[in-house]
């Protein structure tokens, strides 16, 4: 087997310097959420071609920053602490509700990267919001159980005021039967009394007929 190469000859020998261009990344990890007044921990990692690199954090993360809702701007230049050689951890306590923005600048060996986390601070963190639905749902299943009593007690009062219902209709159609027999009663007496009055009517009618006749 055979290849073939083209060699070329250069007219002088003199060597020339190629610069040699770096790239550096930087990664920032903070958490999305966090609550007020409550310390969170935001990691930095800076690497070179795949490699980490970094020392002393106070030269290669001195001017890294947070911008504060209210857009005030805090330094973070010696806060930074050395995990590994190009990890670096900082414990900030946000003081405002809001988005704050950790804004992380390396420079090393000429070369300068950014970058950038955001995190949510709420009045308080997730654990006490859970805390607060998990009362809340106690205090709800205790009002579901209150319900349900105060449905059986109503059910109770409806089948009363049914009874109660049944029972005055059961009287009402006593007492009108009474007065049915009430009425007819009165209408008999009425029959046996008027003969009766009326022979007296008629009985008296005669004697004063008789007085009159002797006198």
């Amino acid at each position: 087997l055979s290849k073939k190469i083209d060699v070329k000859f250069s007219s002088t020998t003199d060597l020339l310097d190629v610069p040699v261009e770096r790239i550096v990344n930087t990664l920032v990890f903070a958490p999305e959420i966090a609550a007020i007044n409550q310390p969170i921990r935001v990691f930095v990692q800076t690497t070179s071609d795949g490699l980490l690199i970094g020392n002393e954090p106070k030269e290669l993360l001195g001017s890294t920053h947070v911008h504060l809702p209210s857009g005030i701007t805090i330094t973070l230049t010696n806060s930074f602490k050395t995990l590994h050689q190009g990890l670096y951890y900082v414990d900030y306590t946000p003081i405002e509700e809001g988005t704050h923005v950790f804004h992380v600048i390396a420079f090393s060996q000429g070369t300068t990267s950014h970058g950038s986390a955001a995190t949510n601070v709420l009045s308080q963190d997730l654990g006490g919001i859970s805390e607060q639905i998990i009362r809340l749902n106690t205090i709800l299943d205790d009002t579901s159980k209150e319900l349900d009593v105060l449905k059986s007690e109503i059910e109770g009062f409806d089948n009363t005021l049914e009874t109660a219902s049944d029972k005055i209709d059961e009287s009402t159609g006593t007492i009108s039967t009474s007065v049915e027999f009430i009425s007819e009663a009165s209408s008999q007496l009425n029959s046996l009394l008027f003969p009766i009055i009326a022979s007296i009517g008629i009985i008296v009618a005669l004697q004063i007929a008789i007085l009159a006749r002797r006198r």
